[in-house]
């Protein structure tokens, strides 16, 4: 069975260790604060000083997708080391990160024909978007083909969710996000929106008065759909992510880890520039996906 490489953009937010224990390449996202000078994600600008400077310099920050030359570079290098690729990219409603490594596949495949090239578009952000990259470095690390790994993962994507909330709408609105969460908008009598992601799209899910009681729906919410679905906690992989609120993030995973019977063995994630960009420091969120050998 020939080899392959996996590659993800960073809004995947898998911690470094993850990443090199399961021998993952990141293709960094870009940011820029004044519209000029751009900075590639966590190799040139920090997860933690881009939200010191997200909060003392009030400016909205834009993000820039992977080019496709980076994309390139990146699969170019396996390719010639006699490796097929596997890319998880940020879901396309999001970003055109997944076309960028679409494109650089096709040129890519005029030079090296015999190559498998696999762009995968998660339909996810952020941990949920981790979460699928790790469910494909498990079964790379299990044996599965290429083509094994590609069908099964097609198979969970629909699974994964994230139940989160945001300390403000504010980063959303500004970044363009807002989407059908628009109905959630009002930040008087300290209203806090609750939203989960899914199949790609941020919808809302209700607003809940105060910061403690929007972290317990959080949890509530991720109960909602077990008891919905009739789904098993035992056949799903869990993360809770977090920008900057760690104390908070601890005890989510506590009361997550009660809720499904068992302990988290992830660290929790820390959302970066893509996704950290529209939600702001505060945001907390619990994210799952049913683990490929559970389907």
């Amino acid at each position: 069975m020939k080899k392959y490489q996996i590659f993800t953009d960073s809004s995947c937010d898998i911690p470094d260790t993850v990443l090199k224990q399961y021998n993952i390449v990141r293709i960094p996202f870009y940011v820029s604060f004044d519209m000029e000078h751009y900075y590639k994600e966590i190799e040139e600008l920090s997860i933690a000083d881009f939200y010191q400077r997200l909060a003392a310099e009030k400016i909205y920050p834009k993000t820039s997708l992977p080019s496709v030359q980076d994309y390139l570079n990146h699969f170019k290098d396996a390719i010639e080391k006699n490796m097929d690729i596997l890319c998880f990219c940020l879901t396309a409603k999001f970003s055109g990160s997944y076309q960028s490594a679409m494109t650089a596949k096709s040129i890519l495949l005029e030079d090296y024909p015999e190559a498998d090239i696999v762009v995968f578009n998660s339909c996810q952000a952020t941990s949920c978007q981790g979460l699928t990259v790790l469910q494909g470095a498990y079964m790379k690390e299990a044996g599965f083909t290429l083509e094994e790994t590609e069908a099964k993962l097609l198979n969970i994507r629909s699974t994964s969710r994230i139940m989160f909330t945001v300390g403000t709408l504010e980063y959303l609105q500004r970044g363009g996000r807002i989407g059908k969460v628009s109905s959630l908008a009002g930040t008087m009598l300290n209203l806090k929106p609750l939203i989960t992601l899914k199949d790609g799209e941020l919808i809302p899910y209700g607003t809940i008065r105060g910061r403690n009681k929007a972290l317990a729906k959080t949890i509530a919410m991720v109960k909602e759909y077990f008891d919905e679905t009739n789904e098993s906690y035992d056949d799903y992989d869990f993360v809770v992510t977090t920008g900057t609120s760690f104390e908070e993030a601890e005890k989510v995973k506590a009361e997550l880890e009660e809720l499904i019977g068992r302990k988290i063995t992830y660290p929790n994630f820390t959302i970066g520039v893509t996704i950290g960009t529209n939600t702001g420091p505060d945001a907390i969120g619990c994210c799952f996906i049913k683990k490929f050998d559970a389907v």
